[in-house]
């Protein structure tokens, strides 16, 4: 298994090829589209990309936690996380042996 990430670049070569835009246009596109996805976690919104999956923004209260190296409990401030959740179409194209390809 590859541990290549896909960067930004990556996504709007990508785009850039399938679409024949010029690779500046596909770079602003890209940052655009992940500026209003990151808007929109900001205003506590949830993002679904249908046959993709969906981001989920989440509330998390405060808690006590505990360093491990010292054993000392100390709080976890309340904060927001997002969660990912694929969808069946997404699982299904991961899960694919090479068979199917």
């Amino acid at each position: 298994m590859s541990s290549r990430n896909v960067t930004r670049a990556d996504l709007a070569q990508a785009v850039a090829q399938a679409v024949g835009l010029p690779r500046n246009d596909a770079i602003d596109l890209a940052e655009q589209v992940l500026k209003e996805i990151c808007d929109t976690f900001e205003r506590g919104e949830n993002v679904k990309l249908s046959g993709f999956g969906q981001f989920t923004v989440r509330s998390k209260s405060q808690r006590m936690g505990r360093n491990p190296k010292t054993g000392i409990e100390v709080p976890i401030e309340p904060r927001r996380v997002v969660t990912f959740t694929p969808s069946r179409k997404l699982k299904e194209h991961v899960n694919r042996t090479s068979e199917d390809r």
